[in-house]
């Protein structure tokens, strides 16, 4: 079977497929599917894949006896492997009443803590097999859309100048079309999703929320009071501007920010970092950060020396105080770039205000 589209994610797209008569050669992910045996019983069902799809023992009989292949739930995990779409705020938060131990984040990390070092195959398994599945789920929510990544350190705080910067950089790269993604946590990160959060609201409606988020500078001492004042200021603005954040449980004791309208999150950090900066095709903006935005610098200027996704794409560092001396990360870059196409793709400025120019220029 040729299809260009074969996945099916939502139980409404397998009853519009079922209804033809034939689910062969589809991928049904994650749809519960104990309401449907009468379908099953009916359809055929060659040479489709089940990924974690509940169903009764009658239909999971037949659908195997036509030749489908069926991975089945695995029973007892805080998380899906074989989710089919990106995760919300909402579903990570999950339990947030409680305190932050209890939501499905927590326990998520939890698990991965447990089992990270246990040389069990089956967890290394399905820690893949979720990676795998999200990294999926993004290309199919980016499909189309122009993405600019925001690089920062999570230890800015909400009331700092930068986290103010950070955040109208965003809110000005949102309305300008573009799709923000982020590291997904705390600091620069969640400032970069609230500019885009609040992409369609005023313009006032940021200095508001950035003084009800001071109220919790920090994930630290308390993730749950930290959580539960940026739910307060998306309840102020409901209706917020896409955004993506990719977070990783390899950092788990940094929470995943709760501005991101999607959020792909992920067990491995370098299979997060890489989808992170090669799905950035508008360019990337990094702004002040330590060792973690360093080597975000050079996951991303590695590719674009070496040409090896094609042309290079911007990147843009903003800080010249802090990338040339405190860190002097931009001579290296500039030896790296020079002779190369990705010369003339390179910037460094000293505000955010410059970065919109910036990136049109290199565009």
């Amino acid at each position: 079977m040729v299809n260009a589209d074969i996945e099916i994610e939502t139980l409404a797209e397998f009853d519009r497929v079922v209804s033809r008569g034939s689910l062969s050669g589809y991928r049904i992910q994650s749809v519960n599917l104990l309401d449907r045996t009468f379908a099953l019983l009916s359809a055929d069902t060659s040479h489709a894949v089940f990924l974690g799809c509940p169903m009764e023992p009658d239909a999971s009989v037949k659908v195997r006896a036509d030749g489908a292949l069926v991975f089945p739930p695995v029973p007892d995990l805080p998380f899906n492997p074989y989710r089919g779409l990106l995760y919300t705020a909402d579903e990570l938060f999950e339990g947030l009443s409680a305190g932050y131990e209890a939501t499905r984040d927590a326990e998520t990390y939890a698990w991965y803590q447990q089992t990270k070092a246990d040389g069990d195959v089956l967890s290394s398994m399905l820690r893949s097999l979720h990676d795998d599945a999200v990294s999926d789920a993004l290309d199919e929510h980016l499909a189309g859309a122009r993405v600019v990544g925001v690089m920062g350190g999570h230890a800015l705080a909400r009331g700092a100048d930068g986290y103010r910067g950070a955040a109208e950089l965003a809110r000005t790269l949102a309305r300008s079309g573009l799709t923000v993604a982020t590291g997904g946590g705390p600091g620069a990160m969640e400032a970069a999703n609230l500019g885009a959060h609040l992409a369609p609201a005023p313009d006032d409606a940021l200095p508001e929320a950035l003084e009800m988020l001071a109220k919790a500078p920090s994930f630290t001492p308390s993730v749950s009071d930290w959580a539960r004042t940026a739910f307060a200021v998306r309840d102020r603005w409901p209706d917020g501007g896409d955004s993506v954040g990719i977070p990783t449980w390899f950092y788990g004791h940094e929470p995943p920010n709760a501005f991101a309208s999607h959020i792909a999150k992920y067990f491995a950090n370098a299979t997060r970092e890489d989808g992170l900066l090669s799905r950035s095709d508008a360019g990337v903006v990094f702004l002040p950060g330590a060792a973690g935005t360093v080597q975000e610098v050079f996951d991303n200027a590695t590719p674009n020396h070496y040409a090896s996704r094609g042309e290079p794409t911007p990147m843009v560092l903003v800080g010249r105080t802090h990338w040339t001396e405190h860190l002097p990360v931009w001579p290296l870059l500039q030896a790296l770039a020079r002779g190369r196409a990705m010369e003339s793709r390179i910037a460094l400025v000293d505000s955010v205000e410059e970065v919109p120019a910036a990136l049109a220029a290199m565009g």
